[in-house]
């Protein structure tokens, strides 16, 4: 992302924690819950992904409730997007892939971004343009960690957010290469447990994942 957030001494969102947790919520009202649990077992950068209607609520009330949480927008692909979300408290903006329209949006809007990639000429593109830290989705389907390793040689400069298939058995492979900082999941957010309200659930399953950057560090 391009730039640091200011409250935070990490370099980037990327650096908070070795997982960011993917949600989709239909209820807005377990927002607020979602994001303390979250937050409690180590993961503080969340992304609630705008893939249902309840999401810009659901950005707002974390925002407005949960100050710890550094909460942003994922499955951003409009600039109307980018200005709803930011408006509504989104710190951080996530894109599936990009476009110069997109980019110029995401750029302008002065939170941090991570725009989306899945080729070698998309990254170099984004090289070219001040961009270094990127999301590589769909992680799995474009190729794993073969192809994000097969990228540190020639494109070293990139740093590389992976997102898609990603499950706490391959996200400590994502995590031992040297051009990833960390990666996306939701696999500590089951749809069973958010229908249950079983936040204890979430947050022991989300300390787990937070547990995995060490493993990933030293493999």
């Amino acid at each position: 992302m391009t730039s640091p957030l200011p409250s935070s001494p990490a370099a980037s969102v990327l650096d908070l924690a070795p997982v960011v947790p993917v949600v989709v919520l239909s209820d807005a009202a377990d927002a607020v819950p979602l994001a303390r649990a979250l937050v409690a077992g180590g993961l503080p950068a969340i992304e609630v992904t705008l893939r249902t209607p309840a999401a810009l609520d659901a950005i707002r009330a974390m925002a407005e409730e949960v100050p710890e949480a550094v909460v942003g927008a994922g499955t951003v692909i409009t600039p109307e997007q980018v200005g709803a979300c930011v408006a509504a408290g989104a710190r951080f903006l996530v894109s599936p892939g990009w476009t110069e329209v997109l980019l110029a949006a995401m750029r302008g809007s002065g939170v941090p971004f991570l725009p989306g990639v899945s080729t070698t000429s998309e990254v170099v593109a984004l090289l070219e343009r001040g961009v270094r830290e990127m999301k590589f989705f769909p992680a799995e389907a474009a190729g794993g960690t073969a192809y994000l390793k097969s990228l540190a040689g020639p494109l070293p400069q990139a740093r590389f957010c992976p997102t898609g298939g990603i499950g706490p058995a391959t996200a400590p492979q994502y995590l031992a290469l040297p051009n990833v900082v960390c990666v996306g999941g939701s696999w500590m957010i089951p749809a069973d447990a958010v229908a249950a309200r079983d936040w204890a659930r979430i947050e022991k399953l989300a300390r787990s994942a937070a547990g995995l950057g060490d493993a990933g560090g030293t493999a």
